[in-house]
Parts: C-alpha cells; sequence; structure tokens
C-alpha cells in the first residue's frame, strides 16, 4: 500500500501535470514539491508530525493552482479546498485534517505567530521562496524569518541571504 504522502503527491501530480500552460505550471509544481520537502525537514529538526508535514506543504498552495495565480484570499481558500481533497482521499484523521488545515489557512501570514506546527509551514514557505533562486532580493515580510531559519540550522553568517538588511 503506498504511503500517505504518496498518495497525496499523485493526486497533486494528476491534477497540476494535466494542465495548459507548462512553464507555469513547473514552477507551481516545483514550490508545492519544494515547500513539501522543506517541511519534513524543519518538522524533523523540530519534533514535529514529518509526515503531516509534508501533506500540509504539497496542499498549501493547491488553490490557486486549480484556479490560476493570483487569487485573493487563497490561504483561507486554499484551507477549505485542502479538506475537501483530505476528506475525498480519506488519508488522514479529522484531527490530523483540522491541524493541516489551520496551517494553510495561517501560512500567508509571515509576521504572525501560531502553533508549532503551522510553524513550520510558514518557514517551509519563505526558506522555499527565499532558497529558490538566491540572487533574488528577500521579500521585506520575509527577511525576519528567514534571518531566524538561517540562524536555526547553523547558517547564521548569513551566506545565503543576499539581500540588504
Amino acid at each position: 500500500m503506498a504511503s500517505r504522502i504518496a498518495a497525496l503527491r499523485q493526486y497533486i501530480d494528476n491534477a497540476l501535470l494535466s494542465k495548459p500552460g507548462t512553464q507555469v505550471w513547473h514552477h507551481v509544481y516545483t514550490h508545492l514539491h519544494s515547500v513539501a520537502l522543506a517541511c519534513t525537514l524543519i518538522a524533523l529538526k523540530r519534533g514535529e508530525d514529518a509526515e503531516l508535514a509534508a501533506m500540509a506543504g504539497m496542499l498549501h498552495d493547491f488553490y490557486p493552482c486549480k484556479l490560476g495565480y493570483p487569487v485573493d484570499d487563497h490561504a483561507a481558500k486554499g484551507a477549505a479546498l485542502a479538506r475537501e481533497v483530505l476528506d475525498e482521499l480519506g488519508l488522514t484523521s479529522p484531527e490530523e485534517t483540522g491541524m493541516i488545515c489551520a496551517a494553510i489557512h495561517n501560512h500567508s501570514d509571515k509576521s504572525g505567530h501560531y502553533d508549532a506546527f503551522t510553524e513550520v509551514l510558514i518557514d517551509a514557505d519563505v526558506m522555499q521562496h527565499c532558497l529558490y533562486d538566491i540572487t533574488i532580493p528577500i521579500a521585506e515580510r520575509e527577511k525576519k524569518r528567514y534571518q531566524r531559519l538561517l540562524n536555526e540550522f547553523g547558517l547564521n553568517r548569513g551566506v545565503l541571504c543576499t539581500s540588504s538588511s
């Protein structure tokens, strides 16, 4: 039997790879998979549920993928869609679904402070944005969180930080 993560990835991949406009969807596809990987890494480091974190990463921007970017209030709408997908696939308990959906609902608020599981997704999203192309300046709203991540992972010399402080 396939793992829950593999089942969810297959669902997401099938939805995205059937879309026209390969260039745009490749970026989105890469973002979802990269955030899922970053979620796993951060969750393992912090003692959070890495499997559920990876699932949150795979689903966090799935709503705009279905409609095309940009989408207003994509985090809240994405949480509702994530609940539908998880219920349809039967991969999670109601409590697990609630954790994933709460994290997705709050993932766009980079200056907020949330429960430890939600913080994993927010930090993973920032990590992917900042590391995808280190030659691009870091968004102002992500600088503090990114610097904390560099410190947390022992990269406190700012080697990867290309923006001015």
